[in-house]
């Protein structure tokens, strides 16, 4: 009895060896068929609605779900059916091993149940996911994205739980993917990147000048609590130039009047700014700031008048790049025709935007700005019309920033304000004004990227319902 149960023992492990070097083989050659899908193929050629997402789910693709971390992912698979196909959670590194393991992982599975394709749904957790999804594009599996808000409220229909961690999460997003709820990730290409990436580092440099400028108030509400009075503008060439060699009241008053306009030829700046030195010497004359501790503040004021300076010409440059950048894609300069819309402007909208072909209508855009219109209503209760606020909040920032200054600048969006504040029917708050003209600025750049034609303000104006209109639609 012993002896027959050796030999079946060993024949037992002999077909288990051959069916794993069956499924290696099967998962070498998946590797070299499988075919990753974009945004390329499935947005720009229509509308990649809910149906068409539910069928490019197929029954022969292994659906993955990835919970993104920074230093460690966790994938799983299920089928199209939603069953599981892994034991359970399988970790990796966010590095090129890592990457390798998991698609050896996963393409072992899809080869032991006769997968074909793979499809891989994330979180976009901060940056974490970038690399990863470049190179699962480039080996030929799909990748997908779910709203992070959708796996937090779909936590408990998993096991009726609310536990929510990094084993539970990938589940969870698969099924996501299972049942088409999800959309494409976007990482802008080329062009569009170096842009994107200008876009934010003018961003980054900007928070920083600001925080820099925060702490140079600080010191001279201290030192020099006049400074205002005396300088004005605090970060304008004539005053930071004296900031940084004699920045407070006891060495401006040693200077004399003279002493501070030679700090200005020195540099040699021109303008109107040397008839304010009598007025700044007798500010620092009457200052009442405190004299404790100011050779040690005086150090910091330099420090933050030269970083000033650094972090201006450095915006100076990024800015000139970037300009020299967005220009270059069609169509871009005639947008320039709407007064108030600069160069800095228009390069945020489009750093934000992206590549427009992509989107298939307006609305798309603007959904993707947050300022898509939103309401709960149920039976008689009418809720408030809101906008979303999901989204690109930079993409939003920048179109209220046109509105704003198209508002100020230009007088078809001037007299469209007007017209929507103070039309007898539903008149709209100055806020919700802005909201509406950012939208109409919106359409007026897609039509122009899409289609080449030249701005019209006339067309604009097409809006506002005259008198005789009003009669004409009434009778």
């Amino acid at each position: 009895m012993n002896v027959k149960g050796t030999k079946k023992k060993n024949q037992g492990s002999a077909i288990n060896i051959f069916e794993k070097q069956e499924i290696i083989a099967k998962a070498e050659e998946l590797k070299t068929n499988l075919k990753a899908y974009t945004w390329h193929e499935l947005e720009t050629n229509g509308k990649f609605d809910k149906n068409e997402k539910l069928s490019f789910i197929r029954d022969d693709m292994l659906i993955l779900g990835c919970d993104i971390g920074s230093e460690t992912h966790y994938v799983r698979a299920i089928d199209a059916r939603g069953r599981e196909l892994s034991k359970s959670a399988y970790p990796f590194s966010n590095t090129s091993e890592g990457f390798h393991s998991m698609l050896d992982w996963a393409t072992k599975i899809a080869a032991a149940h006769d997968k074909t394709q793979i499809v891989l749904g994330l979180e976009p957790t901060g940056h974490y996911w970038f690399s990863l999804a470049t190179w699962l594009v480039a080996n030929g599996i799909s990748v997908v994205q779910v709203n992070p808000y959708a796996v937090k409220q779909t936590k408990e229909l998993e096991d009726n739980s609310q536990l929510k961690d990094d084993t539970k999460d990938p589940k969870l997003i698969a099924n996501l993917v299972k049942d088409g709820n999800f959309g494409m990730p976007y990482l802008p290409e080329n062009l569009y990147a170096e842009i994107r990436r200008l876009s934010m580092f003018r961003d980054q440099l900007n928070e920083d000048r600001i925080r820099t400028l925060n702490r140079l108030h600080r010191e001279m509400k201290i030192y020099f609590p006049e400074y205002k009075d005396a300088f004005g503008k605090i970060d304008g060439a004539f005053c930071l130039e004296v900031l940084k060699v004699s920045p407070f009241p006891d060495e401006l008053v040693s200077l004399g009047t003279e002493g501070i306009r030679q700090i200005w030829h020195d540099a040699k700046l021109r303008g109107r700014g040397y008839i304010n030195a009598t007025s700044i010497y007798e500010y620092a004359k009457n200052s009442v700031g405190i004299k404790d501790g100011s050779e040690s503040s005086r150090q910091s004021v330099k420090w933050f008048v030269e970083h000033i300076i650094e972090l201006d010409e450095k915006l100076s440059d990024i800015e000139k790049q970037l300009n020299q950048k967005c220009m270059t894609i069609p169509h871009a300069e005639n947008i320039l025709a709407i007064s108030g819309v600069g160069e800095n402007t228009l390069c945020g909208i489009l750093a934000e935007m992206g590549d427009i072909t992509r989107f298939d209508d307006v609305k798309e855009v603007q959904k993707l700005s947050g300022l898509g219109l939103v309401a709960c209503s149920s039976g008689k209760h009418k809720g408030e019309t809101k906008i979303s606020h999901r989204g690109r909040k930079r993409l939003r920032y920048w179109l209220f920033q046109a509105a704003k200054s198209a508002v100020a600048h230009a007088e078809e969006f001037k007299e469209l304000h007007v017209y929507y504040t103070t039309r007898k029917e539903n008149p709209l708050k100055k806020m919700q004004s802005l909201i509406v003209i950012a939208c109409k600025i919106l359409r007026v750049i897609y039509t122009i990227l899409t289609k080449g034609t030249v701005y019209d303000p006339k067309k604009l104006l097409s809006d506002i319902v005259r008198p005789a209109q009003q009669e004409t639609q009434a009778a």
